[in-house]
C-alpha cells in the first residue's frame, strides 16, 4: 500500500494505516486503548502523549505552528483528566527557513505554554532540503490525580454530549488563508486546561473526553461510539457554529462535522451532572459558546436530528479532508 495525503487527514484512512502499521508493531495494553494520552505508571500515575504539526501556513488569524503545537499536546493530556506539566519541542526546519520566522515559532510556544501552565524541559533541531517550510515534533507529560479515571470506553446510555463551543473555526481560518479570502474568521486555536480542571474540582462526573481536531465532531463521536459500544444522538439546532463560519462552510461545500478544530472539546457527562458541567465550561476560558447537542444511546453509530425533522448518519471522514490543515 502506498501512503497518499488521505493517510494525514485525521479520518477512515489514518485509522486504518495507525492500526494496521504502527498499532501492530507496537502492540501493548497501553497504547491499544488509542486514547488521546497514554495512563502510565510512574512516581503516582503520569499521562503520555506525543505529536507531529504541519501546517501550511505556518502563521495565520488565531494563532501559528508553535502556540498550535503546544495547545495540541496540552489538550491531548487533558483529555485524560491530566495535569499537563511538561513538553519537549522538536524542530525539523527545511533549508531556506526565515530565522525571523522561526523566532516568532518560538516565542509564540514559549507564550503559550506560559498560558497553559507547562514548561518546554527538552528540544531538538534538525535542517533538512526543502522549501524553507517548519514542522515540531513534541512529546507532553501530565500528572493523573489517583481518583481520576476517564477514557473513551466508559460512555453511558443516557449521558449528555456538550462541546464547548463554535465548530469548524480553525479549519475555515486555515482555508480563508490559502484562498486569499478576506473574513473575520479566526482559529480557535486553545488550550482548554481551565475548563477541564474546573469541572474535575467540582466533581463533574466525567465519562469520557476528546479535543475535536483533524476530522472534525464527527470521526470523535465514531471514535467514541465504537470504544464504548454505545451511540450517539445529536440535534443539528443545538450544534453552536458561527453564522460567517456557517455561510463559508456551505459557500465551499464543507460539512461542519468534518471541519477540524484546535481549540474545542467534546465531553460525555453524567445526565445528572449535565447542566452543571455547561455552566461551568460557559464560564471558563474559552468556552462562552459552550452547549448541550446530544445524548448517549443503546444504538450504534452517531446519528443526527436534523433541522428538517429528518434523521442524517453521520460517519467519520473518508478519505483526505479539504485542505489538509495540519
Amino acid at each position: 500500500m502506498k501512503i497518499t495525503m488521505a493517510h494525514g487527514s485525521g479520518g477512515r484512512a489514518t485509522s486504518q494505516l495507525i492500526n494496521d502499521v504502527f498499532k501492530n508493531a507496537n502492540s501493548n495494553p497501553v497504547l491499544d486503548m488509542m486514547e488521546d494520552a497514554a495512563v502510565v505508571a510512574g512516581s503516582g500515575r503520569i499521562a503520555v502523549t506525543t505529536d507531529s504539526f504541519v501546517i501550511t501556513p505556518l502563521f495565520f488569524k488565531g494563532g501559528d505552528i508553535g502556540r498550535l503545537a503546544v495547545c495540541g499536546t496540552v489538550n491531548d493530556l487533558l483529555m485524560r483528566g491530566a495535569i499537563p506539566k511538561y513538553i519537549t519541542s522538536a524542530y525539523i526546519i527545511e533549508e531556506g527557513a526565515d530565522t525571523d520566522d522561526l523566532r516568532r515559532i518560538a516565542e509564540s510556544m514559549a507564550e503559550t505554554a506560559r498560558e497553559a501552565g507547562v514548561i518546554v524541559v527538552a528540544g531538538d533541531t534538525k535542517v533538512t532540503e526543502g522549501s524553507g517550510n517548519v514542522y515540531i515534533n513534541t512529546t507532553g507529560v501530565g500528572f493523573v490525580p489517583e481518583d481520576t479515571d476517564i477514557k473513551s470506553s466508559d460512555c453511558k446510555l443516557g449521558d449528555a454530549l456538550i462541546v464547548s463551543g463554535d465548530l469548524g473555526e480553525h479549519h475555515a481560518a486555515i482555508m480563508s488563508r490559502r484562498m486569499g479570502i478576506e473574513n473575520n474568521i479566526k482559529s480557535d486555536c486553545a488550550p482548554l486546561g481551565e475548563m477541564v480542571m474546573n469541572m474535575i474540582d467540582a466533581g463533574i462526573e466525567l465519562h469520557a473526553m476528546r479535543d475535536i481536531t483533524r476530522g472534525g465532531l464527527g470521526t470523535v463521536l465514531n471514535e467514541l461510539a465504537s470504544a464504548s459500544g454505545c451511540g450517539f444522538e445529536l440535534n443539528e439546532a443545538d450544534i453552536p457554529v458561527t453564522p460567517e463560519v456557517e455561510g463559508f462552510a456551505r459557500i465551499l461545500g464543507l460539512n461542519i462535522m468534518h471541519m477540524g478544530n484546535e481549540g474545542k472539546l467534546a465531553a460525555v457527562v453524567a445526565e445528572r451532572d449535565a447542566e452543571r458541567a455547561l455552566g461551568i465550561i460557559k464560564n471558563s476560558r474559552y468556552g462562552a459558546a459552550a452547549a448541550i447537542i446530544g445524548r448517549v444511546t443503546g444504538g450504534e453509530g452517531v446519528v443526527m436530528n436534523t433541522r428538517l425533522g429528518g434523521k442524517r448518519v453521520i460517519t467519520e471522514l473518508f478519505g483526505e479532508g479539504l485542505p489538509r490543515i495540519c
